[in-house]
């Protein structure tokens, strides 16, 4: 299995859904889904790198503090981001994130997303895979 990204509807807001042959990997893919509610993640150049760590009681929530932490970035930094590398220890995530200051003409944002809700919040094996998928306020 490959990783990829999903939006699903929800209302008002936006599902996004990761989907990776490991944990970590649905967690990347769920970060991609979260950029691509924003802008289109092919047009946002890895030009910085980015530490982040978050850690939860367990996987649901850890997946919440990862998209949240993402958000927090994008707003404060005023950055997009393309690129992820998640590792996986328990319930610690330590990843870094590429991406580039945004720039209102060629990314297009379209929305401004506010956070990662606990609304379809779910991290479980799928299909022989991981699936991580949330739903964000935007």
């Amino acid at each position: 299995m490959s990783g990829r990204w999903e939006h699903f509807e929800h209302g008002a807001d936006v599902g996004v859904r990761g989907l990776g042959a490991t944990k970590a990997e649905a967690f990347e893919q769920a970060a991609l889904a979260l950029t691509a509610a924003v802008a289109a993640p092919a047009d946002v150049r890895p030009l910085e790198r980015i530490a982040l760590t978050c850690e939860a009681p367990d996987d649901e929530l850890l997946l919440a503090e990862w998209l949240n932490a993402l958000v927090y970035e994008m707003s404060t930094r005023r950055m997009l981001f393309s690129r992820f590398a998640v590792s996986l220890t328990g319930t610690r995530l330590e990843a870094e994130a590429w991406g580039e200051p945004v720039d209102a003409v060629r990314h297009r944002p379209a929305v401004e997303v506010k956070g990662a809700t606990y609304t379809m919040l779910r991290v479980a094996p799928d299909n022989g895979g991981w699936l991580a998928q949330t739903v964000v306020d935007v």
